[in-house]
């Protein structure tokens, strides 16, 4: 293997890299884009754990031909003339936190942002951090919850690219913070701002992206974190049992994933006579295919089908102040001492 780079550059001022990392986007919502990235995505084992010879052939010969026509059709729905609103606002969100850590940090801070499936890939991200003299790194990945379908994926590809540096930085890795209370007080004070403007709904529902029952009985601590999260957020909202709930979106495929359902609990709901429904996804920092398309609409149309009168989706946190700040005392904790 040849090694790249260099020892860093003392002519050039040091600096702290922070590496922001999200799951990722297509480049466009044209088909061969998002061929391309679901390929990538779906070839990850941390995501998809099938023998792999037995998961190449359904997904070059099943999947990679069929879905990318069905899931073209929904980001061109929510696509924006600037592009992918996931790659639009976490750019926004590296660039004020960046912003954020520089007003308060004395010496240089470099926030860089990768993606774990296109790009910016995290190869390319941890490059720029290295070209501006890094010579400390902390990994930030936008996932509150862990899960070794995202966080650990994430440090797979960080491990990767690193094993290909002649000189490695001091790095420091953040795997969730999904119970941290700038985090839940950032959350409750996007639910009472929305609620100041549209009234209190008979329900709020927290609906989390779910994964395969059985990586949380293989361990996976990501439900429990999910839960810990509701649970917080209910207490500090002042939510009696009878007022919320938590459920898990996304599901695919045959096999059993972390229930209850969110569409299925829409359903009942608008069954029942639940009213006016307030939805919030508290795992997902940035709004993306699955918030405003899945949540904003599809499951919209489950509710109001059923019976239900009102559905509102609430905005993720985004690049909000609130946001902002958290994401930056979060980084704080984390960042070496430099005396």
């Amino acid at each position: 293997m040849k090694y790249r780079g260099s020892a860093p550059n003392d002519e050039l001022p040091e600096c702290i890299g922070v590496l922001l990392t999200n799951l990722g986007t297509p480049d466009s919502a044209a088909i061969g884009d998002i061929r391309r990235y679901l390929k990538e995505f779906l070839s990850d084992p941390r995501v998809v754990e099938m023998p792999r010879l037995l998961w190449w052939f359904a997904l070059n010969g099943v999947i990679l031909r069929t879905r990318p026509k069905r899931s073209a059709e929904a980001y061109r729905k929510v696509w924006t003339p600037e592009g992918s609103p996931l790659f639009t606002i976490s750019r926004k969100q590296a660039d004020a936190l960046g912003l954020a850590l520089n007003e308060k940090v004395d010496g240089p801070i470099k926030v860089s942002l990768a993606m774990r499936y296109g790009s910016p890939s995290i190869e390319e991200g941890l490059e720029t951090l290295r070209q501006a003299n890094a010579k400390r790194i902390l990994i930030l990945p936008l996932y509150p919850q862990y899960s070794a379908t995202t966080t650990a994926s994430t440090f797979d590809a960080v491990s990767r690219t690193l094993q290909s540096w002649r000189w490695i930085p001091e790095l420091r890795f953040i795997n969730h913070y999904h119970d941290m209370p700038d985090y839940i007080q950032a959350l409750t004070q996007s639910v009472l701002s929305f609620q100041q403007s549209h009234g209190k709904p008979d329900q709020l529902l927290l609906s989390f992206h779910g994964i395969p029952q059985a990586y949380a009985d293989d361990g996976d601590p990501y439900p429990q974190e999910c839960k810990m999260t509701g649970a917080l957020l209910a207490k500090e909202l002042g939510l009696s049992e009878d007022e919320w709930a938590l459920t898990f979106q996304s599901q695919v495929g045959p096999k059993e994933w972390l229930k209850p359902y969110t569409d299925e609990t829409l359903k009942q709901w608008g069954s029942n006579g639940v009213k006016r429904v307030q939805v919030l996804c508290p795992g997902f920092p940035a709004d993306c295919l699955e918030t405003l398309g899945e949540i904003g609409e599809e499951n919209r149309h489950y509710f109001l089908s059923a019976g239900g009168e009102e559905y509102l989706y609430i905005p993720a946190l985004n690049d909000s102040k609130i946001h902002i700040d958290a994401l930056k005392k979060l980084a704080l904790q984390h960042l070496w001492d430099r005396s």
